[in-house]
């Protein structure tokens, strides 16, 4: 009798043993598919991504270069307003600016 149930037990850590790497076989073959999978997600991220990219680059080379003429008028524009500001600026305060250079000369220190 002892013999019988030690082979019954036996038995019985076979089939555990085998349903256990079915089970873990099962894993595997689930965690390569999820794996190519997520692989597959982000390779379709990564294309959408990039198109999106070269899209904006597209448009602001496009901006950029666009009409050559225009931009180099609206910069000219631009800078002309600048240097009238600061024509104003340094028409505004350069008697503060003259006066305070006169004072600094002239005040003798010891």
């Amino acid at each position: 009798m002892a013999a019988s149930s030690s082979q019954n037990g036996i038995q019985l850590l076979l089939a555990a043993e085998q349903e256990a790497q079915h089970i873990v076989n099962a894993a595997k073959t689930a965690k390569q598919a999820r794996l190519k999978q997520a692989k597959e997600e982000a390779e379709r991220e990564i294309a959408e991504f990039r198109a999106q990219m070269e899209a904006e680059f597209q448009r602001k080379l496009a901006e950029s270069s666009g009409d050559s003429g225009a931009n180099v008028k609206r910069l000219e524009v631009e800078t002309d307003a600048k240097i009238q500001h600061l024509k104003t600026e340094a028409s505004r305060i350069s008697p503060d600016v003259v006066s305070m250079l006169l004072r600094h000369v002239t005040t003798v220190k010891n």
